[in-house]
């Protein structure tokens, strides 16, 4: 199995403290950084009620879904309630730009 890498651009197109989403063969990414520069990738829709959790609020490795205020685990993609997760993506920064595994 290959394992694809793609550049997402700039790492200043994510804010310190915010979320962006990007769409990465057809499918919705949240890509986060936090305030202490940490980027982490999950998939866009919370499983809940599909809230974009690229606008949800984030604090330290979690963010919180802006829908209905469930949170998720951005190492993980675990819930904060029973059964939930989100998938995963590896990310990281390479020379000033976002890259996604």
């Amino acid at each position: 199995m290959v394992k694809l890498t793609v550049k997402l651009g700039l790492v200043q197109q994510v804010p310190l403290g915010q979320g962006r989403c990007f769409i990465v063969d057809g499918r919705e990414i949240a890509v986060f950084r936090s305030r202490a520069g940490r980027v982490f990738a999950v998939s866009n829709r919370c499983p809940h009620r599909q809230g974009p959790l690229a606008e949800g609020v984030i604090g330290g490795s979690q963010v919180i879904c802006p829908l209905h205020g469930h949170k998720f685990d951005l190492t993980t993609g675990k819930g904060s309630e029973a059964g939930e997760c989100v998938k995963t993506y590896r990310v990281w920064e390479e020379n000033g730009q976002l890259m996604l595994a």
